[in-house]
């Protein structure tokens, strides 16, 4: 972490959005855990890849939350800080609405969504493709996860930060091959940019 970055960061105000997260906590994921560490998986991806925006990672934290914890007010997140209006917009930009099929909510995300908006869904589906552990998992989902993450989200990292369109493939191609050894990894060193 560079030094601008860590300044950044203990300026975040993120305590309110990882305490809203918390009620993930009992969400259960089929690959084990729940759906709070993997808000907080999320949150590390992007750290990984330098983006210290503050809408952005506190949108990372709580980025499944109306999804999952209907009940949640928009006051909830409105109210938490200043950021509080926009974090709760992206939110609601990566939230699957009940009228959408998988495909159309993420054709709306790849046509319509914003800068942020993309980025945060190749790093939700990174956290998930490393999730998606093919002896838990039936052969024809991993395969239809994977296709629909070729279709729709490998156009996204396109769009907008080449290292995790590589990570993506990268995970896509060991999936694919059942877990074999990787030829090759990517890189250390990642600028988070093009």
């Amino acid at each position: 972490m560079e030094n601008y970055e860590k300044t950044a960061l203990e300026n975040m105000v993120l305590a309110p959005y990882i305490q809203k997260s918390t009620a993930l906590r009992g969400k259960y994921r089929y690959v084990g855990g729940n759906q709070f560490r993997h808000a907080l998986s999320t949150f590390s991806i992007l750290l990984d890849y330098h983006y210290i925006d503050p809408v952005l990672l506190k949108a990372s934290f709580i980025h499944d939350l109306y999804e999952d914890v209907k009940k949640t007010s928009p006051e909830e997140i409105i109210t938490l800080d200043s950021d509080g209006p926009k974090v709760y917009d992206l939110v609601m930009e990566v939230t699957r609405h009940e009228d959408e099929n998988k495909s159309t909510y993420l054709k709306r995300i790849l046509e319509k969504g914003s800068q942020n908006a993309k980025i945060l869904k190749c790093a939700d589906r990174i956290s998930n493709l490393t999730d998606l552990h093919t002896d838990i998992f039936d052969k024809e989902y991993v395969l239809n996860y994977i296709e629909e993450t070729k279709e729709w989200v490998l156009p996204m990292a396109q769009d907008v930060n080449k290292e995790m369109l590589f990570e993506l493939k990268d995970i896509i191609r060991r999936r694919e091959s059942g877990f074999k050894a990787p030829v090759h990894f990517w890189p250390l060193k990642r600028t988070g940019k093009d």
